[in-house]
């Protein structure tokens, strides 16, 4: 049914994981590094808004220093910077606007080789909460935008980032994936997902939210739609035109048999993701 199941976020959508949980999950324990948390699941043990199948669940958490957290919430905005310092794009772009603090958009991006690309169109809501902020998406059809026939189409079942400000300069990150890829993924992907490609990207979101400053005051530095809604530019769209894309009605792709490739092993590339979806390993946590 068109508009069903398109809810605003919440603080209760992330479930309760304690500092205890991921205490031993720290990637770096460097003090002089950036704290960053990662783990990645084949299966995610609690019922988040739709029947459990079989995906992919990352959830990472990073702890910021140097960078406020309305910085850190511009940088997961604003589009223009995502194609500066995300290499593993491939084309992405905002299609509409539902509401003050909804859109829906586009994004296609590199997977690690040999794996095929991916693509996702997500509804995306976001909501200030004082000096903390959360970004939610889920995956939906779009008339005007079938999946197409170089790309797998992936399911966002329900992404999100919770920014806490945890004093003037400094803020904490969560970032939750769940995700159908559309595909039985090898165990490597999954493996590598959360030992080195979720916290090499959560660690380059971090440097790029500590050059984003400087970046903005050169290009449009007063145009932030996603804090002035009459700035945005995008067209108006009706919440009926849209539905909830269910991962069932999608190809699926066996990608179980694939061997990591030289070059991906050379490269230690991350090939991770949107913004919008941004991590899911083993492709983003926009």
């Amino acid at each position: 049914m068109a508009g069903a199941h398109m809810l605003g976020p919440s603080s209760t959508a992330f479930p309760r994981c304690t500092s205890r949980e991921l205490h031993w999950k720290w990637s770096s324990r460097d003090k002089n590094s950036t704290p960053v948390g990662c783990w990645c699941r084949r299966r995610w043990p609690y019922l988040l808004h739709t029947a459990l199948a079989p995906c992919l669940l990352c959830f990472c958490r990073m702890e910021c220093r140097d960078v406020p957290a309305e910085t850190l919430y511009d940088v997961l905005h604003d589009i223009e910077y995502r194609k500066k310092w995300d290499s593993n794009v491939i084309e992405t772009f905002d299609i509409a606007r539902l509401t003050v603090n909804a859109d829906v958009g586009y994004y296609s991006w590199r997977c690690p080789k040999p794996l095929k690309n991916r693509d996702v169109i997500t509804l995306r809501s976001w909501l200030p909460m004082g000096t903390d902020y959360i970004i939610m998406n889920y995956s939906v059809k779009h008339p005007k935008y079938p999946p197409r026939k170089d790309l797998v189409r992936a399911v966002s079942i329900q992404t999100g980032y919770l920014i806490q400000s945890t004093g003037p300069k400094s803020c904490v990150i969560t970032y939750l994936a769940q995700v159908d890829p559309k595909g039985s993924l090898p165990k490597w992907v999954v493996n590598k997902s959360s030992q080195f490609l979720a916290p090499k990207a959560m660690k380059k979101m971090y440097k790029a939210c500590v050059k984003y400053p400087e970046w903005k005051q050169k290009h449009q530095p007063h145009f932030k739609p996603w804090l002035h809604p009459e700035q945005s530019p995008l067209p108006s769209l009706a919440l009926s035109e849209l539905s909830v894309q269910h991962a069932d009605s999608l190809e699926n792709i066996d990608e179980s048999a694939v061997a990591e490739s030289r070059e991906e092993r050379a490269s230690g590339g991350t090939g991770l993701g949107p913004r919008r979806v941004l991590r899911p390993c083993w492709t983003q946590p926009q």
